[in-house]
């Protein structure tokens, strides 16, 4: 189909209420899980070592398969990896309400995982062929936004179910939204094109293979493991990529879209994908700590403290990705990135006694950076590249998202080894340090942008 007009009106907003459903499962989920772990484990008489796998070996499989569910979407269709994706997280969800020991739940977890993946790996090439070209950023804004308010409001959910019944609850509730979600798919969902290319199932494995040795690693290292395991485990990850490189050279559309990194405005754009959620991850993780541990608030005001945040990015990334329709995202980033970046310095200095607004403006500040820069990085990465190459960008904006997480969080729980009272400020200062590089990375794109383009013209020429 021709992606530069788009779907009518009517199915536009259908697809994209598919879309929304999408992301708001796989966020709340992510959100809503953290929350229930030590209800989990009380429940299931495991210790919280223990049940961490619950997360673990969600991540584990998203991170796995994102980019070769990516690749799978560009030969079989980006609407039909969407379906699968709903009907996976749908039954993995009923698997994980059901489950009675910890073993069924992390077996159902890696099935969700698996759906997960499908649903996210081609979320941004599907509003590519949804949106016309000249209105993707604001499609891409949407989607942000979505993202935002279920993060926002995922912790406060899942406290208010808790205390109304179990945590089985908190994954039962996915059914109804994958059923609805699966349904407007059915209906509305664009059905993009096969690229044509035979599907690699070997490159798949070896991603695979990578991805997951790769997160695993960082985890180990974290939790202070011998060297000698990480460096296997980190060792097994670069073979993979090794033999992956070796067996896709000379593809015309490998699975890694290493052959997109050889456009600068993309590589640039990944760049400041990855090094922008490493500060959001370093942030994320050392910010509950640092309210609740080292400043004494109740584990409630905890989570409200940390309201803002989300909030304020859920607005400015809906405006956001309107002004990337106009305005190049290497300046949007670049600036928004500094903002975070102070944000982040000025949590770091918070007074032990800090206020309530204190907290908030500073929390508010990074929201709004952080928002002001996700949506034109995002409508960056898949307008330049090409429509036939979706699914590899696509699956760069998940892979780029998850990964950098990923190394915040192991970051972070460094950092909390250094010194238990110090280790959340430590964290924020080393995330403001990875503000300041996705900052630089952000505008260093301006240097590629042909003097005289605006955004929508350059977002042409990079798909042509």
């Amino acid at each position: 189909m021709d992606r530069s007009d788009g779907l009518p009106e009517r199915d536009r907003m259908l697809a994209m209420l598919s879309v929304m459903l999408a992301a708001t499962q796989v966020t709340l989920d992510i959100s809503i899980v953290y929350t229930a772990l030590p209800a989990i484990a009380a429940d299931l008489q495991r210790s919280a070592a223990a049940a961490v796998w619950v997360v673990n070996a969600y991540q584990l499989a998203v991170v796995a398969a994102v980019v070769p569910l990516a690749a799978l979407g560009e030969s079989i269709g980006h609407r039909r990896v969407s379906l699968a994706g709903f009907v996976l997280f749908t039954i993995g969800s009923l698997a994980c309400g059901l489950a009675s020991s910890l073993s069924a739940l992390i077996a159902a977890r890696l099935l969700q995982g698996l759906g997960a993946a499908a649903l996210i790996s081609v979320t941004t090439a599907l509003i590519r062929f949804i949106y016309p070209a000249r209105s993707l950023g604001r499609g891409l804004g949407l989607y942000a936004l979505i993202v935002a308010i279920a993060f926002a409001f995922g912790p406060t959910m899942a406290s208010l179910i808790l205390s109304l019944t179990s945590w089985h609850a908190l994954f039962l509730l996915h059914l109804p939204v994958g059923l609805i979600g699966l349904g407007l798919a059915l209906r509305a969902l664009p059905a993009t094109e096969p690229s044509g290319h035979r599907y690699d199932f070997a490159a798949a494995a070896l991603t695979a293979g990578m991805f997951a040795l790769l997160v695993f690693g960082l985890g180990e290292a974290a939790h202070r493991a011998p060297w000698p395991r990480v460096g296997a485990i980190w060792g097994s990850a670069i073979a993979c990529g090794v033999l992956l490189l070796r067996r896709q050279a000379g593809h015309p559309a490998p699975m890694l879209a290493i052959d997109l990194m050889r456009r600068p405005l993309f590589a640039l754009s990944a760049a400041t994908a990855v090094l922008s959620f490493v500060a959001q991850g370093l942030a994320f993780v050392s910010l509950p700590f640092l309210f609740h541990t080292v400043m004494g608030w109740s584990q409630m005001h905890t989570g409200l403290l940390m309201t803002p945040w989300p909030l304020v990015l859920s607005v400015m990334a809906l405006n956001a990705g309107r002004l990337s329709d106009r305005w190049p995202a290497a300046t949007l980033g670049g600036v928004g990135l500094l903002l975070l970046c102070a944000g982040m310095v000025m949590l770091a200095m918070l007074a032990h006694d800090a206020s309530v607004p204190d907290i908030a403006w500073r929390l508010a500040l990074c929201g709004a950076g952080f928002g002001l820069f996700q949506a034109p990085n995002m409508n960056a990465i898949m307008s330049s590249a090409p429509p036939e190459r979706s699914g590899g960008a696509s699956g760069i904006v998940a892979t780029a998202r998850m990964l950098g997480q990923a190394l915040g969080a192991a970051l972070a729980a460094a950092c909390f080894g250094l010194s238990i009272e110090q280790g959340p400020t430590i964290a924020l200062w080393v995330g403001s340090g990875f503000a300041v590089l996705a900052s630089t990375a952000s505008l260093l794109r301006l240097r590629f942008q042909p003097p005289g383009d605006s955004a929508v013209r350059g977002r042409s020429s990079g798909a042509d």
